[in-house]
Order: C-alpha cells, then sequence, then structure tokens
C-alpha cells in the first residue's frame, strides 16, 4: 500500500474537489468485485457526509441512467479500465452527470482518458495464488475509496453528532446516542417540591412506567435542587429517625447532585455513573430544570459497544449508590 500511496498524484486532488464540488449525489459504478468495492465505498461516504448511490452497470443501460441527475457526479471503479459494461456507459453519463470521475489503474486506459479526472495507482500484482483473481487490486481501490471518504468528511468538517445522527442503530449507534435517547421522561419521572415533607412526597409522588429509586426536588421555580432515594428513605427508618419524616424534604435530599444534558453523549453519562457509584444520574434543561433520569439499570445493555458494565464489581446492583 505504501507503494501505491507514492503513486498517487494531483489526480487524487482534482477528483475529490470535483467530489466535494458536487451539488448532487455520486453516482458509484463497478463491474463484479469492482462494484462491490463501489457499493462499500458508498456506504462509507453515506455515513460521512457525502450523499451517494451505487448504480448497476447492467441495469444502467436498461433504464437506470434516469436516476442520474445533471448535478450528480459519476465516479467508476475499475482495475482495467477497460470493462466493456463501464465503457459503453461512458457517453451517456457525460451528458448525464455533471463530470465523469475514475479510479483504475493505468492512465493510458479507456476509462482514465475519458474522465474528467482519474486516480491512477499504477500496476499491482494480485494475491491470487494464479495472479488472477482481483485481490490486491480491489484492496487498494478499498483504501482509495476510503481516504476519499475521509478527505471530504475533513473539508465538510463533519462532526461526530452528524456522524452519530446516521446511526441510530446496532453497537455503533448505541455508542454514539445521546443522552434524550435513553433518559426516562414525563410520567416516569419522580419530582417533588422541596418543601414538602419526607411522608408528603411519597404519599403524593406516582408515576407509571419503570420504576426509578430517586425524587427530584425542585424549587419554586422548578430548578432541580436536590436529590432523595428509596435508599435514603431506608437509612431513615433504620436509624429510627422518624421525626425527619414530616420535616421538609430539603433537610435531608442531597443537594446540588450530579447532573447531565441531554445533548450530552451517553458514553459520558456512564462514565459518571462508573466513576462515581451512582444508579441514577438527573438529566437537566439549560435552566437546571429537571427533563429527564438516567438510570443505570437501563444502560446495561451498552455493556458491549462501552465496555463491560455489570462485569465490573462497583456496579453490581447490589452495590449500587444514589446520587
Amino acid at each position: 500500500m505504501d507503494v501505491v500511496a507514492g503513486r498517487l498524484d494531483d489526480g487524487f486532488l482534482a477528483v475529490a474537489d470535483a467530489l466535494f464540488n458536487c451539488r448532487g449525489r455520486v453516482a458509484v459504478l463497478g463491474v463484479g468485485k469492482s462494484a462491490d468495492i463501489g457499493q462499500k465505498t458508498v456506504g462509507t461516504f453515506n455515513s460521512t457526509g457525502t450523499r451517494a448511490y451505487a448504480l448497476d452497470a447492467t441495469r444502467a443501460v436498461h433504464g437506470d441512467l434516469g436516476c442520474v441527475h445533471p448535478d450528480d457526479v459519476a465516479l467508476l471503479f475499475s482495475h482495467s479500465g477497460e470493462s466493456e459494461e463501464l465503457i459503453r456507459l461512458l457517453g451517456p453519463l457525460k451528458k448525464l452527470a455533471s463530470c465523469l470521475l475514475a479510479v483504475t489503474s493505468s492512465t493510458e486506459s479507456t476509462l482514465a482518458r475519458a474522465a474528467d479526472a482519474a486516480i491512477t495507482y499504477g500496476p499491482v500484482k494480485e494475491a491470487c495464488p494464479l495472479a488472477l483473481a482481483p485481490s490486491t487490486s480491489t484492496t487498494v481501490m478499498l483504501a482509495i475509496g476510503d481516504a476519499l471518504a475521509f478527505t471530504l468528511l475533513e473539508q465538510r468538517q463533519f462532526t461526530p453528532e452528524e456522524f452519530a445522527r446516521f446511526h441510530p442503530a446496532g453497537m455503533l449507534g448505541r455508542k454514539l446516542a445521546v443522552v434524550s435517547d435513553w433518559m426516562r421522561r414525563g410520567e416516569e419521572l419522580r419530582i417533588a417540591p422541596e418543601t414538602d415533607t419526607v411522608r408528603t412526597v411519597f404519599a403524593k409522588v406516582r408515576h407509571s412506567g419503570r420504576r426509578t429509586g430517586a425524587i427530584m426536588l425542585v424549587d419554586d421555580m422548578g430548578r432541580l435542587v436536590g436529590l432523595f432515594t428509596d435508599s435514603d428513605l431506608a437509612r431513615l427508618f433504620e436509624n429510627r429517625r422518624n421525626d425527619d419524616l414530616d420535616a421538609p424534604i430539603s433537610q435531608v435530599m442531597t443537594r446540588t447532585p450530579a447532573v447531565i444534558s441531554p445533548e450530552a453523549r451517553v458514553a459520558v453519562a456512564l462514565d459518571i455513573l462508573k466513576t462515581r457509584k451512582f444508579s441514577e444520574l438527573p438529566v437537566v434543561d439549560d435552566e437546571g430544570r429537571p427533563v429527564g433520569m438516567l438510570d443505570i439499570t437501563d444502560l446495561i445493555g451498552l455493556d458491549s459497544a462501552m465496555g463491560s458494565l455489570d462485569s465490573r464489581p462497583h456496579l453490581r446492583l447490589a452495590d449500587r449508590k444514589s446520587a
């Protein structure tokens, strides 16, 4: 790969510039194994901010060229640059797309000479024992496709937040999720005024759905000022502090608890829960008003993406502490 990288010239920059300036989408074509590389490149483009689609060379000549818009750019992958299925598309694509780009091995190939800009990586020997099956060449094209995608990512100043928007599912999506995607909200929250007594709070506060072991206490402006948990209540009974049950809950609550923003990454929240050995983490808006609650029991499923949570001794359910 180092040898191939050393061969790349201004053609790479010309192709990257054309892709960056594309006002439409990138139509990616290839034949055989090159089509597979093109399909993977489409996926990488789309996930990193460059809109693209794969165009099957055979179906293209039977009507699928209709999906090509005048603002689109055509990017063709072919090791030889002489694939018949692609060569017959050069004329139509030049008329339909804003420009024609190529990734191929030879500057003298029909594809490279017809393209408005081409990346030519030179001769390579296939790793196949017969030196025939596409192997080294497809690896080179794959690397070039990734290099283009990442060059465009930097040019667009594509952010991790944008990347996360395009990956809502799977372990990667979970790893990139934001707190608002996982927090409990609405009727699932337990919120009460700090001026109410402990007895009144537990008599009045009701909620549906998943139970959370923490009550968020707010001032007269609705801002979070403290937290009181079922464990705190149990300790009052254990220590026979019955008089505290009829005192304002503000006297026994945990003041100024740790909080997090709904826009923060779940990974950040998990780090707080793990480091400080919390079971719950209040979620507040810019004014400090509670809008949600993260509960450790809801996040156990993220351990594969962010490190095993339930295998860490200090996060076992029996040992967890509240804020």
